[in-house]
Order: C-alpha cells, then structure tokens, then sequence
C-alpha cells in the first residue's frame, strides 16, 4: 500500500505544480472582448497561446513518464530505489547462460528485479519479495541461510 501512495503523491504533487503553471497562463493571456462569430477561446486562434500550451502539454507528459519511470525502479517494500544492476545471461550461449536480463536488488534485502533484455520495445517486469536467495553455505535449522550465505 504504501507503495501506490509514494505513486499517488508524487502524480498529485506533479498536477499540483502543472495546474498552477496552467492558470498563471491563461491568466497572463486575457479573453477577447466578445463579437459577432469570434471564440471567447484563444487556443487554436493565438499562436503564441497555442506554442506555449503544448509546450505545457509536453511537460505534462514528460512528468508523468519520469514519475513511471522512477515509481518502477523502487522497491515495493521500502521505498528505495533500487541499484547495483548485475548484466546476467548472453544471447550467443542462451543455453548454457539463459536469456540476457539486467538483475537490480535493494541493497536492505526485501527483492529483486529483473529486467529481461527481449526484442519487444517494453522490458518484463517481475520483482521477487522473497528475500535474498540462498546462496551456497549452511543452512540453519530452519532451512533459511545463515550470515555466512548472504554476501
């Protein structure tokens, strides 16, 4: 939950931001006095009204995706983004080694993420909340692995 709320909060606080920068401009650009089959609207009439709302509508949109973009870099647990990316796998040896995919943990434990490298334009997600895995070493009695195993 408190992973969708740190999204909610940071859309909130974008449209926050873009709003005001959306009535700071119609404000610096007055309605025209009202006449016979003209449009009290000045988009798609003012050039200049028009550049700069879709130049605002680009920020929009470049807002949004460099919200998505970092919201799915985070760890669901904790909220840190998560690094040390390990290139795993090869295209050439996909037998012996797998398909190629780039592994971020987060350095508290709490996953992993796995980015697969396929021809497609858009990665496959998936994030374990498993925990680290057991590497080799001793197990302890309740099948978990000890201090040793973990680095």
């Amino acid at each position: 939950m408190k992973y969708w709320g740190w999204f909610v909060v940071k859309l909130v606080a974008a449209a926050a931001v873009l709003l005001s920068v959306d009535y700071a401009i119609r404000a610096l650009f007055p309605k025209r006095a009202p006449s016979a089959y003209s449009h009290l609207e000045p988009f798609a009439h003012d050039l200049g009204y028009t550049t700069i709302m879709m130049v605002l509508f680009l920020l929009c949109y470049g807002a949004v995706h460099l919200i998505i973009w970092d919201q799915r870099t985070r760890c669901r647990t904790c909220l840190r983004r998560l690094r040390m990316p390990i290139a795993t796998g090869s295209w050439s040896n996909m037998m012996l080694f797998g398909q190629p995919k780039t592994e971020y943990i987060c350095i508290y434990g709490h996953g992993t993420l796995d980015r697969t490298r396929s021809g497609s334009r858009t990665p496959r997600e998936s994030l374990a909340d498993c925990g680290w895995s057991r590497g080799p070493g001793p197990a302890g009695p309740d099948g978990r692995a000890t201090g040793a195993s973990l680095l």
